[in-house]
């Protein structure tokens, strides 16, 4: 069965660009809004019109510039900055004194802040104290003087975009976290899954021929040991296991990246259709496995009933591993209407106290894996009721709403004695 690579971008930044374009058009309309009302007490008028030309062409024609990260360019702040500090120092030579010495608007107005806020969403608090730094020395050029109205804007400016360019920084290390997080999450999901397949076929073949090879003995018992000493290195393989490093986003500005193997819902025809679980358990019967199930079909989705009736197979191994090859078992299929319930039962000696944590420990996934993994991951659980004389049960429950079946419900199975 295929599968595929999904790719998931998170990035808080986003909205902060978007905002951004909008707060450029919003500042530059009021700024040129402004000189309008006020075109009468400008000196050099004609000034003016020229730089609000330049700045409503620059504002429009660079929207896609800050739509994110990687199209605002350090280029383009230069360029950006550099319009802003231009109408701030025109300022005195197109309005008229007294305005100026007043403490009236420069000519960009609060368009500047977009420019420095650019800087502080690309960049972080250092490249947004550098903006509002120079913005803040073309302001005191513009007036001459330090007057407080001056100094009260400067600070504003300054301590804002810093605040912002600060806040940017930690939102970026909160999403490499979490995609670490989310990779983590994504290996060991995989991990587990190979070990469980890894356990219904590799390790059982090697521990039959361990046990096979110790009963004919000869050349035959070498086999056996050699097997069994692989089998003991593949489970302590499969149960430490690897995590690969999380392949994030080399520029940090782009956001956090984290790759996820995805199966393939269904057999590839008919993903959504129901299957009937009887189908799938059937081959388990025979002389000494009795099958008891209902007269109707048992409907789940294609990878839930796959993934049970693995999870019977399991726990059906164990029932010859553990309790014997002649030993009887009983499957039990219950259709409930928001769940599939099968139970799983041997007529075994039962397990001693703590011996399922101790064959954990030992690298032995049949029950951690093989069967509570698989019905972890369909949304339900397996619970193992084992009395000493009395043999074991797993019984194990599948919801049907997390089968894709339309109902809800939780999953558990009872089965054998499995380690």
């Amino acid at each position: 069965m295929a599968r595929r690579e999904r790719v998931m971008r998170m990035s808080v930044e986003l909205p902060l660009w978007r905002a951004l374009a909008g707060y450029r058009v919003l500042t530059m309309l009021y700024a040129i809004g402004f000189f309008a009302t006020a075109y009468s007490g400008f000196a050099r008028p004609w000034l003016a019109v020229a730089y609000y030309a330049v700045l409503f062409v620059w504002t429009l024609a660079t929207l896609p510039r800050v739509t994110n990260a990687a199209h605002c360019t350090k280029r383009f702040l230069a360029a950006d900055l550099t319009v802003a500090l231009t109408g701030i120092l025109l300022t005195p030579f197109a309005d008229a004194h007294e305005r100026v010495m007043d403490g009236g608007p420069t000519l960009p107005s609060i368009w500047t802040a977009g420019s420095v806020l650019a800087f502080a969403i690309k960049g972080g608090w250092r490249w947004a104290a550098v903006a509002s730094t120079l913005v803040a020395v073309a302001n005191l050029v513009e007036r001459g003087t330090p007057a407080r109205d001056t100094v009260h804007n400067v600070i504003l400016v300054w301590v804002a975009s810093i605040a912002i360019g600060y806040v940017v920084e930690v939102a970026r290390a909160s999403e490499r976290t979490l995609a670490r997080a989310l990779e983590i999450e994504a290996a060991t999901r995989e991990r587990e899954r190979l070990a469980r397949d890894i356990h219904d076929s590799v390790l059982q073949v090697l521990a039959m021929v361990q046990r096979r090879g110790a009963v004919i003995g000869g050349e035959a018992a070498e086999l056996g040991r050699l097997a069994g000493e692989q089998e003991v290195a593949l489970r302590t393989l499969v149960s430490r296991g690897l995590v690969p490093v999380s392949r994030v986003s080399e520029d940090a500005a782009e956001g956090a990246v984290v790759r996820v193997v995805e199966e393939p819902e269904g057999d590839g025809t008919d993903p959504d259709g129901p299957v009937d679980l009887r189908d799938l358990l059937a081959p388990y019967a025979g002389s000494l496995v009795n099958l008891a199930e209902p007269g109707a079909p048992v409907r789940l989705a294609p990878d839930a009933a796959r993934e049970l009736a693995a999870a019977v197979g399991a726990a059906l191994d164990n029932v010859r591993e553990h309790v014997g090859e002649r030993a009887r078992a009983w499957i039990l299929v219950e259709d409930e209407p928001d769940e599939v319930i099968v139970t799983v039962r041997d007529e075994g000696p039962g397990i001693p106290e703590g011996r399922l944590t101790e064959a954990e420990g030992e690298g032995r996934l049949g029950v951690a894996q093989s069967i509570r993994g698989r019905l972890r991951d369909l949304g339900g659980t397996a619970e193992l009721i084992s009395v000493p004389g009395q043999g074991t049960e797993v019984e194990m429950k599948a919801p049907k709403k997390t089968a894709g079946t339309g109902s809800s419900g939780t999953a558990r199975g009872k089965a054998a004695h499995h380690e």
